[in-house]
């Protein structure tokens, strides 16, 4: 999160920041708390908001790890502004076209009555619409206490560790239509002042749409692996997509105006998808990274949303992509791969003026707040109460939202089926599930509802009840003493990015708030969360849809022994430790800023031309010289300007034979050709270097009896181009105009063809996933290229080839005990030629050849350290003038001897 500024170091978005307005009452409490509120009672006052104007305000009430935030303009806490965003549209979609059409016609009306008019509406009409009890008003500024706890207290670590600054932007968290511009703008300074805090403004609607509809109706179940599909997602589908763009404009229009150079920008979660693109459109060079904290489905599922093509390109206008695991990132890489048909590597996405880096770094806790929350007095009370209200008994702690998504009813089914196959632990073991409400799962809150009440019947008596359901979420020190007290902890999610409940049990497992008493107990956690990947074994790990293996599970950690739950504990402990909340933001901003250096190093704006002067320089100082050639683009145009096939330009081979008929020179050409096609365009050149498609194949360079020398297996080569051959007969057979190239280590898929271009390449994409998901064993890879797909393998590479051109020259010139080369060119046009430039800049830098020159021939970002813009042309000039340098000075007679007896031969 460092920049370069000197005191503006970062800015930070985050949809769910929110403050509150104005005083309020206490909120009704659910019938299971009230009839738990001996244990269960009413938040204590350092649980509740403090809501008294002037008082400072207690940070550690953000300490919240819900990824979620409250319905919008629900809460009851505070007196503020209701919504006037209007009631949700039909849930049936012949409504929604009727509602469309009459839209339309009001559309039409007020455009006509308009232009009608022959003076706009007064001031005093327009302003009629607020809501003047809000005027004059005492008010205050409260944090939140539900939220993104987790990413609020990450950046609060790295915030006190690093010395940065950082600066949010959010919206309020309620409606404010109803509030006057006046208002707005004192809002606004109060937190820009005091909390260094923008507000983005929204209309309710457009924030009613984007949220309530888009974001929790279509989007978030999508990422979490349930496709919704009900009238009520297919009929908010199209107008809840156009609120979803409105507040993601808001953002990031709220960002460029804010924006000074240096800024690092980081956008976080699902609710911002669009934000990266549209500041990149703005900001071209802004160094912008997004975070997603939930999950990331497969392209499988991600292909269901029809704007996924929108959602995946404003991800990709962000220099860094971060998810919480590596599951996770190669999800979003395959789904690029597939939907976008674009080029994915390891580290990210190649388009095609520029690379987004896609990386994997799990959240985690802020150590030293949870630590100074738990020592405190009201958190020791209710340690004391749970013990005197639960002695002897083995306690089971849950807390989780109560949606499709927890697996709750998952959890309740699988303890009634422990409780039934263990009856001796009926009386010596109680759940605690606290589930909080949501308004959208009546349905489920009626299954589980039945659960509850069936586990009560047949296992409740009058001394014991082996479960406790809170429809009611509790106090933060209610929360810190349960995971103090707990005996196990139980995590049954679907599907989750992270769970930082987890973490924050593990850190409370020590045994100090209960002066041993209850300590080291095991986690029972889902092996669909992104917390399994972070604490792996140290948990028991279960599948939340196996209801018998969580019930043994449970069974398993009330039995375990102390010295399995010390030794299973020390290694979560040391875990949750190590990523840390704070770990995992410095982190990130380190990330960010290397890759944007590396991007900036690589545009093509910032690669400068090459100095043709310069390089004729060091090639007249040079007494060994090596060439690094590519051929198709690069020497000679792919096609000539009339659409004909590449042949031989004689330009290119006269360039070549003048080169050549200096001794001091070695010169390579590589190209993506077979060896025979590439051996018949050079014929009248025996001894010429070449490197055939790309490095699977080499012909050694002054020999002319050389033959190829093949680093490929042919066994293996065979079989896997069958496998993949198949995969793309389906292809071909149904995408008219496309056809398989055939070559002796690579194939291609070509449909330059195809009418039906789009479709041509949906297909493409389609294959390609499929081949790198079914054959990666086989150390193959798809690449989609300008209307073909390249499939080739890994383990060669025109690297490999220079690689190995280097150890002979090496092996040759230690005999002779001379340098293998003074001076090195390799000039390239695309992809395959860039791990090219990056080999020969290593060498470069470690002065293994003293003169390194690495040209790129055209426009795209590269990592070459110079550019020629003009083509083939220009480079084709330069070593021309490299020719004519070698003529100076020499022998005419040598040079034409050397040129006819290449000729010849």
């Amino acid at each position: 999160m460092k920049t370069a500024g000197p005191n503006r170091n970062a800015s930070s978005i985050e949809l769910s920041a929110r403050s509150s307005l104005l005083h309020g009452s206490t909120p009704p409490q659910t019938p299971s708390v009230q009839a738990n509120e001996h244990f269960f009672g009413r938040p204590s006052q350092r649980d509740a908001p403090q809501q008294t104007a002037g008082t400072p305000i207690d940070p550690k009430s953000l300490l919240r790890s819900d990824a979620d935030v409250p319905d919008w303009g629900r809460q009851a806490i505070f007196n503020q502004p209701k919504s006037r965003a209007g009631p949700l549209p039909s849930g049936s979609i012949l409504d929604f076209a009727k509602v469309h059409d009459e839209l339309e016609k009001k559309r039409l009306d007020t455009r006509r009555k308009q232009s009608k008019r022959t003076s706009p509406p007064s001031c005093s009409s327009r302003a009629g619409s607020r809501d003047r009890s809000y005027e004059g008003k005492t008010w205050d500024v409260v944090p939140a206490v539900q939220g993104n706890g987790g990413l609020t207290n990450a950046v609060r670590a790295a915030v006190d560790a690093a010395e940065i600054e950082v600066s949010w932007i959010g919206t309020l968290g309620f409606p404010t239509d109803s509030l006057s511009d006046t208002l707005k703008e004192d809002l606004h300074d109060k937190l820009l002042t005091d909390y260094d805090s923008q507000v983005a403004y929204v209309g309710d609607k457009d924030f009613d749409g984007h949220y309530t509809h888009y974001c929790k109706v279509i989007l978030w179940p999508i990422l979490h692996y349930q496709v919704p599909d009900h009238p009520k997602s297919k009929a908010y589908a199209e107008h809840s997509w156009e609120f979803y763009r409105n507040v993601n404009q808001a953002f990031a229009d709220k960002v460029v105006d804010s924006y000074k150079r240096g800024d690092a920008i980081w956008i976080h979660d699902y609710h911002l998808l669009l934000v990266p693109a549209m500041v990149r459109q703005k900001l071209p060079d802004a160094q912008i990274g997004f975070f997603l904290h939930t999950a990331f489905p497969s392209s499988e599922v991600f292909r269901c949303l029809a704007t996924r093509e929108d959602l995946l390109r404003g991800m990709l206008g962000a220099n860094l992509i971060a998810f919480q695991t590596e599951e996770y990132a190669n999800h979003f890489l395959q789904t690029c791969s597939r939907l976008l048909t674009v080029e994915t590597v390891a580290e990210g996405v190649q388009l095609d003026d520029h690379f987004v880096n896609v990386t994997s770094e799990p959240i985690g806790i802020n150590l030293e707040i949870i630590e100074q929350e738990r020592k405190a007095s009201d958190v020791q009370d209710w340690v004391q109460i749970i013990q005197e209200r639960y002695k002897d008994k083995h306690i089971i702690v849950a807390r989780d939202k109560l949606d499709n998504v927890r697996g709750v009813r998952q959890k309740l089914l699988a303890y009634e089926l422990f409780l039934n196959t263990h009856p001796e632990w009926r009386e010596k073991v109680v759940l605690i599930q606290v589930a909080t409400s949501t308004s959208e799962q009546s349905e489920l809150l009626t299954t589980v509802s039945d659960i509850c009440t069936r586990i009560d019947s047949v296992h409740s008596t009058l001394a014991h009840q082996p479960l406790v359901f809170l429809k009611q979420d509790i106090g933060y020190s209610q929360y810190m003493a349960l995971l103090s007290c707990a005996d196990v902890l139980m995590i049954t999610a679907l599907r989750d990015g992270m769970n930082l409940t987890a973490h924050e049990f593990a850190y409370c497992q020590d045994g100090e708030a209960t002066s041993g008493k209850k300590k080291h107990g095991p986690l029972i956690l889902s092996e669909f969360t992104g917390s399994a990947s972070v604490l792996g074994h140290g948990a028991l790990l279960i599948n939340p849809w196996d209801y018998r293996q969580q019930a043994e599970t449970i069974h398993r950690a009330l039995e375990m022994d102390a010295e399995e739950k010390s030794n299973r504990w020390h290694r979560l402990h040391s875990l949750v430790t190590r990523h840390t909340g704070g770990h995992w933001a410095q982190q990130l901003c380190k990330t960010l800023t290397r890759v944007t250096q590396e991007h900036q190093q690589r545009a093509s704006s910032a690669v400068p031309r090459l100095s043709v002067t310069k390089l004729a320089e060091k090639y007249k100082d040079a007494d060994k010289r090596v060439f690094i050639l590519d051929y198709e683009g690069t020497l000679a145009p792919h096609r000539t300007s009339t659409g004909i096939p590449l042949t031989s330009p004689q330009r290119v081979l006269d360039a070549i034979n003048e080169l050549m008929a200096d001794s001091k020179n070695i010169i390579y050409v590589m190209s993506g050709r077979r060896p025979e096609e590439l051996q018949t365009t050079f014929r009248t050149m025996p001894t010429l270097g070449l490197i055939a498609e790309n490095g699977c194949f080499v012909r050694e360079y002054g020999d002319q009896k050389s033959e190829w020398q093949e680093f490929v297996d042919f066994e293996k080569t065979t079989k896997w181009q069958a496998d993949v051959r198949s995969i793309l007969k389906y292809y071909e057979d149904r995408l008219e105009g496309s056809y398989i190239e055939e070559r002796r280590a690579s194939l291609l898929f070509r449909y330059e063809k195809c009418e039906d271009q789009e479709n041509a390449t949906r297909f493409a994409g389609e294959s390609a996933d499929q081949i790198n998901s079914a054959c990666k064993s086989q150390h193959i890879h798809a690449v989609p290229i300008t209307k073909a797909l390249l499939i080739e393998q890994i383990d060669f590479s025109k690297k490999t080839a220079a690689t190995h051109i280097l150890d002979r020259l090496r092996d040759r010139a230690v005999s002779k005990g001379a340098r293998i080369s003074d001076f090195l060119l390799v000039a390239g046009d695309d992809r395959e030629d860039e791990v090219v430039f990056h080999w020969a800049n290593e060498l470069a830098k470690t002065e293994t050849i003293r003169d390194v020159f690495t040209v790129s021939v055209g426009k795209r970002n590269t990592e070459a350290q110079a550019t020629l813009t003009q083509g083939s042309t220009g480079l084709l000039t330069a070593l021309q003038k490299l020719g004519r340098i070698s003529t100076e000075g020499a022998p005419m007679d040598y040079f034409n001897k050397a040129r006819r007896e290449s000729v010849l031969q």
